[in-house]
C-alpha cells in the first residue's frame, strides 16, 4: 500500500470559495480504482492549513489518479483559489495494523 500524507495551504479568507473545488477532488478521488482513502481536514489551530491523507493500492493507481482529469482541474484552480505551499510525502506501508 501507498501513504501520502502532507499539507497545502488556502487562504483563510478564502476557504469558503475553496471548499467545493476540495470536495469535487476527494469525491472523484475516492471513486477511482485503488483508492483505499483519500481526505483533507483542516487544521484546528491553523486556518487554512490543510492536511492530506491518501491510502492507494498500488503506484499504477497513483498514476492514474495523478493523469485523471478532475485532478487536472483541481490543480488548474489552485491560483485562483489562492492554494499553495504544498507538501507531500509517498510512503510504502504493508497495510498496517489497528492500535
Amino acid at each position: 500500500m501507498l501513504v501520502i500524507t502532507g499539507t497545502f495551504r488556502v487562504p483563510a479568507d478564502r476557504l469558503a470559495d475553496a471548499r467545493p473545488a476540495m470536495a469535487a477532488m476527494i469525491a472523484a478521488s475516492r471513486a477511482e480504482p485503488g483508492c483505499l482513502h483519500y481526505s483533507y481536514g483542516e487544521d484546528v489551530l491553523e486556518p487554512g492549513l490543510i492536511h492530506v491523507v491518501e491510502h492507494w493500492t498500488t503506484r499504477e493507481a497513483l498514476a492514474a489518479h495523478a493523469a485523471s482529469v478532475h485532478i487536472q482541474a483541481w490543480r488548474a484552480a489552485w491560483p485562483a483559489l489562492g492554494i499553495g505551499e504544498r507538501d507531500l510525502t509517498l510512503f510504502e506501508a504493508d497495510g498496517g495494523s489497528a492500535i
